[in-house]
């Protein structure tokens, strides 16, 4: 090769080398992928919603930076969610959060291919979510509340704090199937212990109130809320009208009793939210709904608020006290 061929090869290689240096940054300064995420609630933001958010950023998802969360929320409108899921699906969001049965099932009937990740669900199976638990099947999987199975546990410890308790009222959605189912339950517990529960339906945030003037009037000793999105989001009003009439109430979750709730027994909803991060995690790195398997609680909890007991004048047993997982003074 001659001296003129070496620095032809030689010019080659330097541009080579200039191109590949000033392509290295560009690449580098590549923006990372920005993911949507739909968050589709029939009743606003339940109080463990920043769960779900500080789970995300745990896995290293942070709003506005390589995530964007569209929330949307029916402000206790059944009839406003098809259209809500639908607009979620019209933004091509990449996974849509459902919180209850009730924004799932819309979300659900509006896409049948956008990732759908439910929590708060009793029965996804009885509900037309899923196939099975183990292999959900479509694009819909998510994390399981199984309420249905602690209502009559929950009425029984509701008892014992209030063993006089003749009458007691429970507060439930009966557009939620699984609530109808639960009610159920309650009733046969009832029956075995001598107490007549009282059924108080509550369909929108207008009938909570009349709730309360029906238990009263029928002197319910207590009440017992279901777990549902719409009540969930009214706790802190449930609690207040609650202390005003001097009811005990029993709760579905610990997130209710700084509000003023006097009793809590079931899943830590807080975690639910957290696991429902994993999900969206899992989704967004390419994992498929349906080899997602629903999962149901593993934390449970039975919370007892001695602040409110003493205000409105409850003193509860020292059996139901030392049973208490946490106690509130």
């Amino acid at each position: 090769m001659n001296l003129e061929s070496r620095r032809q090869r030689l010019v080659v290689f330097g541009l080579f080398a200039t191109l590949f240096a000033l392509c290295a940054p560009a690449r580098a300064q590549q923006p990372a992928k920005v993911y949507r995420i739909g968050y589709l609630s029939r009743a606003g933001s339940p109080p463990a919603a920043p769960a779900f958010v500080q789970g995300l950023r745990d896995l290293g998802y942070i709003e506005g930076k390589n995530i964007i969360i569209e929330y949307r929320s029916a402000g206790g409108r059944i009839d406003r969610l098809p259209d809500l899921a639908a607009k979620l699906v019209g933004l091509k969001v990449d996974v849509i959060v459902t919180v209850g049965g009730t924004a799932a099932l819309p979300a659900k009937q509006a896409t049948g291919t956008i990732p759908i990740v439910f929590t708060l669900v009793s029965d996804p199976v009885r509900e037309g979510l899923v196939t099975s638990l183990a292999r959900p099947g479509g694009n819909v999987t998510g994390l399981s509340s199984v309420s249905h199975d602690l209502g009559g546990k929950r009425f029984e410890l509701l008892k014992e704090a209030i063993p006089k308790a003749s009458n007691i009222g429970v507060l439930y959605d009966p557009n939620d199937p699984a609530k109808i189912a639960e009610f159920k339950e309650i009733e046969v517990v009832a029956r075995f212990l001598g107490v007549q529960p009282q059924s108080l339906e509550v369909r929108s945030l207008d009938e909570i109130e009349n709730a309360f003037k029906t238990a009263t009037r029928a002197k319910a000793a207590a009440i017992l809320v279901l777990p549902t999105s719409i009540l969930n989001a009214q706790y802190k009003r449930i609690s207040e009208l609650a202390a005003n009439n001097r009811l005990p109430t029993m709760f579905g979750g610990s997130l209710y009793m700084d509000a003023g709730g006097l009793m809590s027994y079931g899943p830590d909803y807080a975690d639910l939210y957290r696991r429902a991060a994993t999900y969206v995690d899992k989704i967004l790195k390419g994992a498929k709904p349906t080899d997602l398997p629903v999962e149901q609680p593993t934390k449970f909890e039975f919370v007892i608020n001695l602040k409110t007991a003493k205000q409105i004048g409850v003193t509860i047993p020292p059996n139901v006290l030392v049973r208490a997982d946490r106690v509130i003074k």
